[in-house]
């Protein structure tokens, strides 16, 4: 499948110890919801022991990311994140030019 063309929003975590059970099921019920949204074409998310994450979510047009941005549920979580989960993030916005991948046979 290619990503060229698409919007990859590029989430980068940093965890606190605080609540691991609710930031799971926070995760999951949003990427369940992404996963409805208007728009979404799926992510990669990866966590170190560290605490470091980075979550990458897939869009087909800009109008589509920012619309799961203003989502009223995804504003509750992030908002939550802030106070609870994250001790910092980043994101970073950018349109796929190009993508290939590999697999060993």
């Amino acid at each position: 499948m290619t990503r060229k063309g698409q919007i990859a929003v590029i989430f980068t975590s940093v965890r606190t110890d605080a609540d691991a059970e609710g930031y799971a099921a926070a995760a999951d019920a949003m990427e369940a919801r992404a996963a409805l949204q208007p728009g979404y074409c799926g992510f990669h998310s990866a966590r170190g022991a560290d605490g470091l994450g980075i979550t990458v979510s897939y869009w087909t047009d800009e109008a589509s990311a920012k619309a799961w941005r203003d989502d009223p549920e995804h504003k509750l979580i992030r908002d939550a994140g802030r106070d609870r989960w994250y001790a910092r993030y980043d994101l970073v916005v950018a349109k796929v030019e190009r993508d290939y991948d590999w697999q060993r046979a």
